[in-house]
Order: C-alpha cells, then structure tokens, then sequence
C-alpha cells in the first residue's frame, strides 16, 4: 500500500499471517497501534515517507515482537537528536532501522534491497523494448499503423508487414519470399 495517500490504519483488515508490510510515501503521521492489533506477526514494517513526527508515535510498535526491520526513511522523526539511538532503545526487538543495524551494517539482501533489484529487472525489460508477458493495451492500436514499443519481436513483424503493404495487421497477405526472410531473423 505504497503511495496511496493513506492517511490512517483505522480500516485495516486483520492480516494475522502478514510478515512484511509497505506504507511507504503516504500520508500516515500515528494510528499505529493498530499494526500490532491487526498484524502481530509482522517482521519488516516500511513506513518512509510518512509523517511521523516524535518518538510517542512509534512507541506503538513495541507491540510487534516479530518486528526486525523499520524503515523510517524521509520521515521528520529522523531529525531528531540521537534518532538511531533512542529507536533502537525504545524498540528493542528491531534489528534494523532504515536498512542498517546499531553498528552500521547494512541489511541483508531478502529483507530492504528487494524493490532495488525489481527496478534492475525492470530497467533490463525496458533496454530490450519488450513489456512483460501479459501486457497486451497495445494490440487494441493494430489498425492505427503506429509503431508500438514495447511489443518485441511482434513490433519487428509489424515494421515488416508496414514496408510490405503500409497497414499494420496484414500478416496472412505475406508473400512467400518475405517469411522465408522473417524465419532467418
């Protein structure tokens, strides 16, 4: 539930299996009791770029005795004096905060770098032009006679059947001597 511009936990369902949970970039400035209520087996809690402001606000989350991993990244609350130190007192169960433990040693991989490799791969899918499977908005354009990026090997079809014939979608009027080409590519 990230960037969604939730502003409370009010109406949140009980989630009693829930290990990990995103609330980043919303709007969320307290209400947090309801997390330990709600999902008490929760392990890592990303709630960075809310508005939480002092330390009363987290003090809720000493009820989440599985808690491992807070991020609190972009919050106001990490201005504060001491603000590693008097989180790490005052929720002892943690053992990272904003990706790092007390000594300043980065969290593994599984936990805080899972949204930097999704955007990896994401980057590696838009180098290629092909969208994931299952991305399929730009076929309803076929008769436009527009490129589509993003359609991979098909956009290379198309460019084919545009230089052939100037109309998208004509794939059954090849000739023969233009599949024999499309097979060697």
């Amino acid at each position: 539930m990230a960037n969604v511009e939730l502003t409370s936990l009010a109406k949140l369902p009980t989630l009693s299996k829930l290990r990990k949970l995103e609330l980043s970039d919303n709007i969320i400035s307290g209400g947090l009791e309801v997390l330990a209520e709600r999902c008490p087996n929760l392990t890592y809690l990303n709630l960075s770029g809310n508005k939480i402001k002092d330390l009363g606000t987290v003090e809720a989350l000493q009820n989440l005795k599985n808690l491992k991993s807070l991020d609190l990244f972009s919050c106001e609350i990490t201005n504060l004096e001491d603000y590693r130190d008097s989180i790490f007192e005052l929720l002892q169960q943690i053992t990272y905060l904003d990706g790092f433990d007390q000594e300043d040693n980065e969290a593994p991989d599984s936990e805080d770098d899972d949204d930097e490799e999704g955007d990896e791969d994401d980057d590696d899918e838009d180098e290629g032009e092909a969208g994931p499977p299952g991305e399929y908005e730009e076929e309803d354009d076929e008769d436009e006679g527009g490129s589509d990026l993003g359609e991979g090997e098909e956009e290379e079809e198309d460019e084919d059947d545009d230089d052939d014939y100037g109309v998208r979608g004509e794939k059954r009027k090849r000739e023969p001597e233009d599949e024999g080409e499309e097979e060697e590519d």
